[in-house]
């Protein structure tokens, strides 16, 4: 994803610079003498066509929504393995390609929001998770529950789960709606669990969230990173909000569940 990103900024301003050098100072010499459209250098005609399209791309993809697919069950129930999904690339404020930077202030993030961002122990890739912990809060996790400032998070369940597609090893999951203050969203845990893994109690920094997957026991997320456990503010990269698609292997030879299309992100 870094170097499709590197690449598109390269190639709007090659074809950008190229394009402008032509029309400021060649072309006008062609013209005056007497030189015809034809004459034209295939390397200017190429960037004329293409720097239009490549600057309405960037733009978008930088500043207002990109695509990504879930590469794993790790946001499951709510995102499969498959999805196709947008995010809002100006929630959290206006950044720039490439470096991540950001250079206007438009928000933060609330606690349940799904956020793709940069982990910490790998910033070359894109994950995605949940924020339960917002700068200041007390987290902790003991015996599959979630626990914000000393409370427990209330889950209400509501039965067995069945996946499908690659994500049928999560049948027969306890399936629970859990109530985060002000918001609610469903997840999902395994159940007659002997030796439950990511048990502790964190306190969140300044600038940085907690953030982890809604399949509970099956996420590797701020409870198991262990250079850090909490997510810079800077390495957000926005707010996922929208399924487009639902496809599994190339050119949808897999899975394909339409009713997915159009679906938000809660």
């Amino acid at each position: 994803m870094k170097w499709f990103e590197i690449g598109l900024v390269v190639l709007t301003f090659a074809t950008g610079i190229v394009w402008l050098l032509d029309k400021l100072f060649f072309a006008k010499r062609r013209a005056a003498s007497g030189g015809l459209l034809d004459d034209e250098p295939v390397v200017v005609d190429y960037s004329r066509a293409f720097f239009p399209v490549l600057a309405v791309v960037l733009v978008l993809r930088s500043f207002v929504a990109e695509p990504y697919k879930i590469p794993s069950s790790s946001m499951m129930p709510n995102l499969l393995i498959g999805d196709f999904i947008l995010v809002n690339k100006f929630a959290y404020g206006l950044r720039l390609p490439v470096n991540n930077h950001k250079f206007v202030a438009l928000g933060e993030p609330a606690r349940g929001d799904v956020v793709v961002f940069k982990p910490p122990h790998d910033p070359e890739q894109n994950w995605i998770k949940r924020v339960v912990g917002l700068p200041g809060d007390r987290i902790g996790f003991h015996g599959d529950t979630l626990y914000i400032n000393g409370e427990a998070v209330e889950y209400q369940p509501i039965g067995r789960y069945t996946g499908t597609g690659r994500g049928a090893e999560m049948t027969g999951a306890t399936l629970l709606t859990e109530r985060l203050p002000g918001r609610e969203h469903q997840v999902l845990e395994w159940i007659d669990r002997a030796n439950p893994s990511g048990q502790g109690e964190w306190t969140v920094p300044a600038g940085q969230y907690f953030v982890m997957g809604d399949n509970r026991d099956n996420s590797e997320d701020s409870r198991f990173w262990t250079r850090t456990h909490f997510l810079p503010e800077e390495n957000l990269r926005g707010r996922a909000f929208l399924i487009w698609l639902n496809c599994e292997g190339w050119f949808c030879k897999g899975s394909f569940d339409p009713s997915r299309i159009g679906t938000s992100i809660k």
